[in-house]
């Protein structure tokens, strides 16, 4: 599937709601060379919808999995400390949460380069990653047994012959990129041992409105799930939701575990969460209304800042590169013109690349700690506080802008 939708992808229902109009972008990890910028790129269009029937939060363009997910996917949870951190928490939380035993077998869908699974793997547990991309190899070289391949319902019946049933299966950020769930999920249901638990994580909605999160809408991300609308899709297939934690990864995520209905007891913070939804407005149109104004102002606010830098002739650079950068980059109309260049860490697969529409160069950071310019704004601000840490504790004496949830200078 892929091009326009019309219909929920949940639901199948077509009375969607436009929340917000982003433009036209390039997939946010495509990350062309230097060489593919004399040729034509494809942008696809990027529209954040609100399903007025089931409640889910979706895009309206599906950009094909091959071309989203490629061979040479950039992307990597393990050179971002505080995430293999918070990584490491989930399967320590997991297996405090419900008694296992040692070696059963753990699987993770979309498993990138294994830091989910080592924390299983430290605490004796079997461990298995499905990961499509190349970065499937660096979890295998790393010890993490990992099979290079899109789950589905088939590739979990050859999983069950080789390596027998699940007792736990984990998917960290991976039904927001999912358009068609249905294989997926009875994937994971013939996969699953009978009394296993799927813990999945998914970027919170709530917390994409409250924190004026618009970067973290691309078209990697097609699903933006409150626990409502996750709990629609999972009484679908007869499972249901025993827990829910709110956790920080990606600037506020939820944590859900679930089993087959009727499994396990439903712990208090299900009807809690419930609850906060709703006296927050997650359902109510008005609430996504107030949401585009405030993008609009902020955006506004971004652009601002880095063209008044630019007319007082300091200099001005970008550090970090996550995929929500190419949003923020593109929607806000900064350009190298204005920011001539992007900093990463220097173990990063984004170094010698340039940054998506936008096409402002990626560099290694070293450069910034010797160039020391005026300002330095940091484009995975979720992250903030242990990345400011870090570039002072590396001798950084730029200001630093913060650009979400609102604008700040640190000084």
């Amino acid at each position: 599937m892929s091009g326009y939708i019309t219909n929920c992808l949940h639901c199948l229902g077509q009375d969607l709601e436009l929340i917000l109009d982003l433009g036209f972008h390039e997939p946010c990890d495509s990350l062309p060379s230097k060489e593919e910028l004399d040729g034509p790129i494809a942008r696809y269009p990027l529209k954040l919808v609100f399903c007025r029937t089931c409640h889910l939060v979706q895009i309206n363009y599906i950009v094909p999995k091959e071309i989203l997910f490629h061979k040479q996917y950039p992307y990597r949870s393990g050179i971002t400390q505080s995430l293999v951190e918070n990584l490491h928490k989930t399967a320590d939380t997991v297996l405090e949460s419900y008694d296992f035993d040692k070696e059963s077998l753990v699987v993770d869908i979309g498993s990138n380069d294994g830091s989910l699974l080592s924390g299983f793997k430290k605490s004796g547990m079997a461990v298995l990653g499905v990961e499509a991309s190349d970065i499937a190899r660096i979890a295998n070289e790393s010890g993490i047994e990992t099979i290079q391949d899109f789950f589905s319902e088939a590739l979990a019946k050859e999983i069950r012959s080789s390596f027998g049933a699940a007792k736990i299966i984990t998917a960290t950020n991976v039904f927001a990129h999912i358009s068609d769930t249905t294989s997926i999920m009875r994937g994971i249901d013939y996969l699953l041992d009978k009394n296993g638990i799927f813990v999945s994580e998914s970027h919170y909605l709530l917390d994409l409105l409250d924190y004026n999160q618009f970067d973290s809408i691309y078209h990697e991300h097609l699903k933006y799930y409150s626990v409502s609308s996750i709990e629609y899709l999972l009484n679908l297939y007869d499972y249901e939701i025993v827990k829910v934690e709110r956790i920080k990864n990606y600037g506020g995520s939820i944590r859900v575990y679930s089993s087959r209905k009727g499994d396990r007891k439903i712990d208090n913070s299900v009807s809690d969460i419930k609850k906060l939804e709703k006296e927050f407005g997650i359902s109510q149109v008005k609430t996504f209304v107030n949401f585009k104004d405030r993008v609009e102002k902020i955006a506004k606010e971004i652009l601002k800042t880095v063209t008044e830098i630019n007319h007082q002739n300091k200099t001005i650079v970008g550090i970090g590169a996550p995929g929500r950068s190419s949003t923020l980059l593109s929607y806000c109309g900064i350009n190298i013109n204005m920011l001539p260049v992007i900093y990463e860490q220097e173990t990063s697969l984004k170094l010698n690349k340039y940054t998506p529409t936008s096409h402002i160069p990626i560099k290694s950071e070293r450069e910034l700690l010797f160039n020391q310019p005026d300002y330095v704004l940091l484009l995975s601000w979720h992250y903030s506080e242990s990345i400011i840490q870090n570039l002072r504790d590396k001798g950084l004496t730029s200001k630093i802008i913060v650009p979400l949830p609102e604008v700040r200078i640190i000084d």
